[in-house]
Order: C-alpha cells, then sequence, then structure tokens
C-alpha cells in the first residue's frame, strides 16, 4: 500500500499538508496547500514547519493563512486498501495431505475441493 506523503524535514515522521516552492527570481519563499503531485524542486512539510518557515535575509514568506488539512484518499489509495483487504481475505494454502498423492502413481495431485486433478499419464 502507498503510504501518505510525509514532511520533506530530516527525521519528521509527520504527514505532509503544505508545499514549500521557492521563487529564486523574487527571492521569495511560498507555502501553500499540498500540492496534487510531488514535484522536483518543491517540499513537502507537516502543519508545524509549514507554519514556523523562516526565510533567509531579504527573503520573503508567503504563507497560506488558511488551515491546512490533509490531502482526501486518492484513488489509489483506495484501490490499494481494496487489495489489502482481498489478500487478507483469502485462504492460506493448506499443506498436501496423504489424499492428494495417487496411490498408483506415487504423484502429488492437484485438489479444490472435491474435485481431484490428476496428472495426465504419458
Amino acid at each position: 500500500m502507498r503510504s501518505p506523503r510525509r514532511c520533506s524535514r530530516n527525521g519528521c515522521p509527520r504527514q505532509a499538508v503544505a508545499t514549500l516552492t521557492y521563487v529564486y527570481n523574487e527571492s521569495t519563499a511560498v507555502v501553500g496547500p499540498l500540492a496534487a503531485f510531488a514535484e522536483p524542486h518543491t517540499y513537502d512539510l507537516c502543519e508545524p514547519h509549514a507554519r514556523s518557515l523562516t526565510a533567509p535575509r531579504g527573503w520573503e514568506v508567503v504563507r497560506h493563512e488558511g488551515e491546512f488539512e490533509p490531502p482526501p484518499p486518492t484513488t489509489d489509495d483506495l484501490v490499494a486498501l481494496a487489495e489489502a483487504v482481498r489478500e487478507a481475505a483469502r485462504p492460506a494454502p493448506r499443506p498436501p495431505d496423504e489424499a492428494d498423492v495417487d496411490p498408483h502413481t506415487g504423484q502429488q495431485t492437484g485438489r479444490r475441493g472435491h474435485l481431484r486433478v490428476i496428472p495426465p499419464s504419458y
């Protein structure tokens, strides 16, 4: 299952809720809501890091004034969850027992419920 995007700050385990982008030619750091996709040259931040970000002297910080909310689940997340549930519901493979061995050839036979698959004899 795909994990949610995490804060880009070293050692921070929190979920990202904001994206930091630098506009170098204007000496500006922009902190806004989390971008739909992770892009090169942008940084995902958790709420505490997004709120406390400072910029170098001479730079301006433009910060989103509203609430930073976690992103809604994507279809990828929902598909991954459905696959995990489907995998957990699968019956565990059972080890072969003596009834799965052909008494004439001694070969293993496949078994599904009350049916038996007997390998062809050549």
